[in-house]
């Protein structure tokens, strides 16, 4: 479909976070063929260190941070082909206003009307803020769904308050694979059986809760000695990813009566390389649970904190995953409901092949749309008119007016930082990620008195 373009076609990612540009450059790769990949990182709190970027193992042509008005400047110079927008809701509404705004104003001054194809969607599953989420996204060309279910969703809320739903395409998570899981093999060989816990930096948040599961999972290795019981954490204390971690398992570990046991320790690392060990995936909610399924790896969602939105558990009712910790003791190995996996997008059928096909498709045709200069302008459900008291706090955190135009004052293009305001900025996250994991759970207890 896309043999009437130059190859390679340019596609830019921007990600602000280690997890979301996980997602996006994946994306990327999946939905356009023969690409040169320029990566973007946006300046934040969760901007990824080199360590998780090497540990999330994606590579791009070219990569560097920016924010969201330097990324638009960058746009306004030189529109890629492709622009994969992996950011949290609100920031991608600004980037789309962002773009409108440089294509409406390039129409008024006679300049090229083409425009990039913008592609946005979710890094995993979607379990909570479904409206808002999605409604901060309407406006780009492609709104990926990582399953059937989550298309009917997403069409069924932009329909809901009349907005345009034909951007909504079904696909799936674009980091699935590995070799499947047999029981057989893993058990010739001279690797123990491994139990490996996927924490989440966010769920659940209070102490009590996380240090319920961390007790939990040394019980289980005490009761096992046979076993080998992993934590799998995606970052380390001081980093942050998509959501922000105040209470690290790291530090939890450390005050935990008894101590880890021998068989039982922390792990980091690329999630599909500890699959290939893994005999039993554990978790609350984490989309490692899809990615382990996939793989037809023995998937435990635990009960033990509820089955909350909250927690993000609900979302796997129907699944036949569900269970508690006195069940896996006990042996217990839940077998998942293969409609429920169907419908999940996880494809364990083999069908994950084709499951991006629809958006290459429609990415494809887009392209030739937009090389005849005939894409619409980019038009967002929210607009001064539609959301007056909403949207300009949204566009005004990344420097952006009503309009779309970046506010006086606003960053100016900075592709190579000197050394002081490199310090500096080091500086104010580590102050930044010192007060969310030190003085704010202080501050939460001192509440509590």
């Amino acid at each position: 479909m896309q043999g009437s373009h130059r190859n390679p076609l340019r596609v830019a990612v921007l990600a602000d976070s280690d997890t979301r540009w996980k997602w996006g450059a994946l994306t990327a790769n999946r939905i356009v063929s023969d690409s040169r990949l320029s990566g973007f990182l946006l300046r934040g709190r969760a901007t990824p260190t080199p360590r998780q970027l090497d540990e999330v193992g994606v590579r791009a042509d070219a990569l560097r941070e920016v924010t969201a008005v330097e990324f638009l400047r960058e746009m306004e110079r030189d529109a890629p082909d492709v622009i994969v927008l992996a950011l949290v809701g609100g920031a991608v509404q600004a980037v789309l206003h962002g773009l409108a705004r440089i294509t409406q104003d390039a129409r008024l001054t006679g300049g090229p009307a083409r425009r990039s194809v913008v592609v946005t969607g979710y890094v995993g599953v979607v379990y909570e803020k479904l409206a808002d989420g999605l409604l901060l996204r309407h406006g780009a060309d492609v709104v990926l769904a990582n399953s059937r279910q989550d298309a009917e969703r997403f069409r069924a809320v932009y329909e809901g308050v009349g907005a345009d739903a034909s951007a909504v395409t079904e696909a799936a998570l674009p980091f699935l694979g590995g070799a499947p899981y047999d029981e057989r093999d893993r058990r010739d060989g001279d690797d123990p059986y491994t139990v490996v816990f996927a924490a989440q930096p966010s769920v659940p948040e209070t102490a009590a809760h996380r240090t319920y599961l961390l007790r939990r999972l040394a019980e289980h290795a005490r009761m096992h000695p046979d076993r080998e019981v992993l934590l799998k954490l995606r970052s380390k204390p001081g980093e942050h990813t998509t959501h922000i971690e105040e209470l690290p398992y790291q530090k939890l570990s450390q005050r935990l009566d008894g101590g880890l046991p021998p068989n039982c320790r922390l792990v980091y690392g690329h999630m599909g390389e500890v699959l290939d060990r893994t005999d039993l995936l554990v978790t609350v909610s984490s989309t490692a649970a899809l990615e382990s399924l996939h793989r037809r790896i023995p998937t435990a969602v635990l009960t033990d904190l509820g089955v909350r939105e909250a927690l993000g558990n609900h979302h796997f009712t129907g699944s036949g995953c569900l269970a508690s910790w006195d069940q896996l003791d006990a042996g217990h190995l839940p077998v998942p409901d293969e409609r429920w996996l169907a419908r999940q997008g996880v494809a364990a059928d083999g069908a994950y092949e084709n499951a991006f096909d629809a958006a290459r498709e429609r990415v494809a045709d887009l392209l030739d749309t937009a090389a005849a200069g005939g894409l619409p302008p980019i038009a967002p459900y929210y607009t001064p008119a539609t959301a007056g008291g909403y949207l300009p706090g949204i566009l005004a955190r990344h420097h952006l007016g009503p309009d779309g135009a970046p506010l006086p004052g606003a960053p100016t293009g900075d592709k190579d930082p000197g050394p002081v305001r490199q310090i500096v900025r080091r500086a104010a996250r580590g102050a930044y990620r010192h007060g969310v994991q030190r003085v704010a759970p202080v501050i939460r207890r001192m509440g509590e008195l």
